[in-house]
């Protein structure tokens, strides 16, 4: 058997072993399901079939349309900043997934960096307002008279006190660094004064 036959037949082999994994990849995938069918694993891929009969994916029964919270947004700045909410309030139902923008400007002549803290009315809201998404995770640096939109995606969990019909989530917004002057405080009397 001369080379070039040799050649040929080796190239025929292993053209069959590719067509054979090819083939075994491409069956891989009914093979897979039909096991994890039939030893009950891959939980989330059977929630996700239809219903035999079923004409509609089901409602996310999550959300209570029994009831309806007012989401007030409040801002505050301590330094040289512009920043509002796009809305004053929103209505929005428990376990309802609801987002809001809030605008940022550095109305200054130079490059600042700051952050958002959030606080919430009343008190006992604060355990159950969950933000998926907020400006208020991270800080950011905005260049001299650059503005930006930033959102707050949220969701009331449903279990939520039955009196409170009203959350006001508030944000201050501030300078990182220290260039923003501190806060007054209450100063000791100098020496000398009477008191």
């Amino acid at each position: 058997m001369s080379i070039r036959a040799a050649n040929r037949k080796m190239v025929g082999k292993l053209a069959v072993v590719a067509a054979g994994m090819f083939a075994f990849g491409y069956a891989l995938v009914p093979i897979y399901e039909h096991i994890c069918e039939a030893l009950g694993i891959n939980i989330l891929a059977v929630g996700e079939k239809q219903v035999p009969g079923s004409s509609r994916a089901a409602a996310n029964t999550q959300v209570d349309t029994s009831r309806t919270i007012t989401v007030e947004f409040d801002a505050n700045v301590r330094g040289p900043w512009q920043f509002k909410p796009e809305k004053a309030s929103i209505q929005v139902h428990p376990g309802q997934l609801a987002t809001v923008m809030y605008e940022f400007q550095n109305v200054q002549d130079r490059k600042m960096a700051a952050q958002a803290i959030p606080s919430y009315a009343p008190r006992n809201a604060t355990a159950h307002f969950n933000k998926l998404e907020c400006f208020c995770f991270n800080q950011y640096v905005l260049e001299p008279g650059e503005r930006k939109q930033w959102p707050v995606a949220f969701v009331i969990d449903p279990r939520l006190p039955k009196d409170v019909t009203t959350i006001t989530l508030s944000y201050t917004f501030f300078e990182v660094g220290g260039k923003v002057p501190a806060a007054p405080t209450a100063q000791a009397p100098a020496e000398g004064t009477g008191g």
